[in-house]
């Protein structure tokens, strides 16, 4: 039995026991009409895909982000690796755990992520989008820096949000430069820096910081339609044009690339369709890499729900 293993170092054949982050968890029922805990466990390493049978609770989705102690064995199941949980409760006042090993946090020096950002967004020659970008940072700091990139899908981790933002605004001052002749790189950016400043408030977070559910105006509106509004405040409050602000929204609104994957509208200048392929570029290349950490070398993943395939780990 080894205790607190790193979920990136579990193999076939191991036992385990001590404390990690519930990432997600449903109840279900077997074929055989028993119920069951599905459930991905996690600490800051990586997650791992778990189950315990015979188990309805009392741990459930309404406890996912919050740390559990857990007992249980390593299999192999579709050619990844699973935890199947011979025991698992909440943590109690007496346990003693640290935080630090269990909360997954983005591979980048936060602080200084915040600070290349702040310089990118300073670095908008237009006057009016660089103060409306700037304004809403403002309004967004401490929680975007430390916020998750989503709940499950990819960036899930502390500073994901950052992370993606940050990666995502590179990209775009390369591709603005490119393709000089298109696109206008102030808008561009601004776009990238902002559009996905919404989920701030779209999302509802554990103590522990990581998304557990999305709050009433997520629910309602989503970050895309919150984002465009925080951008026509702060755009109309700063007394910028008109037309620059709505390009702004729409920058925002039309990220997603389709209504049939989330977007408001279409998008419909240079700039919002390179945005929506910027976001999907650095979204999906997060996933390959979250995925490949869980399959082993010259063998497929299980089907990944967000790529809507199985992905192949070579060497």
């Amino acid at each position: 039995m080894e205790y607190n293993k790193w979920v990136a170092d579990l193999e076939v054949g191991d036992e385990i026991e001590g404390f990690y982050i519930l990432k997600t968890a449903q109840i279900k029922t077997s074929n055989s009409g028993k119920p069951f805990l599905a459930a991905a466990m996690a600490d800051r390493s990586g997650a791992i895909d778990a189950k315990c049978w015979d188990y309805g609770g009392p741990l459930g989705a309404q406890d996912e982000g919050t740390v559990v102690k857990l007992r249980g064995a390593v299999s192999e199941y579709r050619g990844t690796l699973q935890l199947i949980i011979s025991r698992i409760r909440p943590v109690q006042a007496d346990d003693r755990y640290s935080l630090g090993d269990l909360v997954p946090a983005a591979p980048i020096d936060a602080e200084a992520g915040w600070r290349e950002l702040l310089e990118m967004a300073e670095g908008i020659r237009d006057q009016d989008y660089r103060a409306v970008c700037q304004k809403v940072l403002e309004q967004n700091g401490e929680r975007f820096r430390m916020l998750p990139g989503g709940k499950s899908m990819h960036h899930s981790f502390l500073s994901g949000l950052l992370m993606h933002t940050l990666y995502m605004a590179r990209t775009a001052d390369y591709l603005a430069g490119l393709y000089a002749d298109v696109v206008d790189r102030d808008l561009l950016l601004a776009g990238t820096i902002l559009h996905d400043v919404a989920k701030c408030r779209e999302f509802v977070t554990s103590p522990l910081g990581l998304v557990t559910e999305y709050s009433v105006p997520g629910e309602l509106l989503g970050h895309l339609v919150m984002g465009a509004q925080a951008v026509a405040d702060a755009a109309r409050e700063l007394g910028v044009p008109e037309e620059k602000s709505l390009l702004l929204q729409h920058m925002l609104l039309s990220h997603h690339g389709d209504p049939e994957f989330g977007a408001a509208v279409r998008p419909m200048c240079a700039e919002a369709e390179l945005l929506s392929m910027i976001d999907l570029i650095d979204s999906r290349m997060e996933i390959y890499k979250e995925t490949m950490e869980e399959t082993a070398v010259g063998r497929f993943s299980k089907r990944v729900l967000a790529l809507d395939k199985k992905i192949y780990r070579h060497k």
